[in-house]
């Protein structure tokens, strides 16, 4: 039998108004009266309508992520961080995929309004073509992208660290540095692929197309780039991967090869996931605070939620050895270890 507000009005004798009150914790009730009642809810086994509380309030205290692929380790980690602020207000957070297609991207978001959650986190890898409001009216937040459309954005300048760690390559003393890029649809591999062309450039080094090598962002095609900077010959000893996976790709490629790492080839990624400090040698990597991210960007949207000001949030990247972060201080590290 489902305990109702009358039942425990009728049980402690009071007005539902009054019950209604002390369930609610709103002014009008005594304390000795709202712990009488209190105590009788849960002697009864009452728990609050949520359905009918939403509508009241206009809430329905549910956010939705929204991550292009859950299978990419970055992801999981990044749920943990928006999970982590939105348990601790007590909000239920509905896990979505976002479809690579903005089409498909843009009747998702529909519903999730028509469903009326209180707000949207999106990492999306393109947006929909159509201006406006990409969130169809929802309070919403970008997450690992730069914002659009008036949202604010909580990410990593994705130019900028790649242009440090390509740098830092360069500090290392290498001349001859290919880049295995993400899918070229995507404006995050443009923004990688942009900075190691400018600290390429800045460096004196060729960064042409021949320098570029196609990936997908996964194991299997850093393992083929990696082949194909392999076979080209052409004296590369250092090789800047778009993420980590396909840094990890490349690693496997090497070791199938006799290649050894970082003797024979330095190679450095992007992302700083769990699984680079258990590769052989452990992977060095552009490290983005990946837990950050994602709590910075569930109390960035329970603020849009509540009204308050937002604006963006950019962090910091830093070189990680195997899991150990380093201070990045723009001078060669001559510790490091995949590079």
């Amino acid at each position: 039998m489902v305990v109702t507000v009358y039942d425990v009005a009728q049980a402690t004798g009071l007005s539902i108004a009054s019950v209604s009150r002390a369930l609610n914790a709103r002014p009008g009730v005594s304390a000795a009266t709202s712990a009488r009642v209190m105590r009788t809810a849960a002697d009864l086994g009452y728990r609050p309508n949520e359905v009918a509380r939403s509508l009241v309030a206009k809430k329905t205290q549910t956010l939705a992520l929204l991550v292009p692929d859950i299978t990419n380790p970055f992801f999981p980690e990044l749920v943990k961080g928006v999970q982590s602020v939105a348990d601790e207000s007590d909000q239920l957070l509905l896990l979505l995929d976002a479809p690579s297609e903005p089409d498909r991207l843009a009747e998702r978001l529909a519903a999730l309004h028509r469903k009326q959650v209180d707000g949207v986190i999106l990492v999306a890898s393109e947006l929909p073509a159509a201006t406006g409001d990409v969130f169809d009216g929802m309070p919403g937040v970008f997450l690992d992208r730069a914002g659009s459309g008036g949202a604010p954005s909580v990410h990593v300048d994705q130019e900028h660290a790649a242009y440090l760690a390509t740098r830092h390559v360069i500090q290392k003393g290498h001349s001859r540095i290919a880049h295995i890029q993400g899918p070229v649809n995507l404006t995050v591999s443009a923004l990688r692929r942009s900075g190691w062309e400018r600290a390429c450039n800045e460096a004196g080094i060729a960064s042409g197309d021949n320098r570029v090598f196609p990936g997908d962002f996964l194991e299997a095609g850093g393992h083929r780039a990696m082949e194909r900077i392999l076979d080209a010959a052409d004296g590369t000893t250092a090789v800047f991967a778009a993420n980590d996976l396909s840094a990890i790709g490349a690693l496997a490629c090497c070791a199938s090869r006799g290649i050894r790492v970082p003797h024979d080839m330095s190679i450095i990624g992007f992302d700083g996931i769990e699984l680079a400090r258990y590769t052989s040698p452990a992977l060095t990597t552009v490290a983005q605070p990946i837990r950050e991210l994602g709590e910075q960007a569930c109390a960035l949207l329970l603020c849009r939620i509540a009204g308050e000001p937002a604006d963006d949030i950019v962090l910091e990247a830093s070189i990680s050895h195997g899991g150990t972060v380093r201070e990045w201080s723009g001078r060669a590290d001559e510790s490091s270890g995949g590079v």
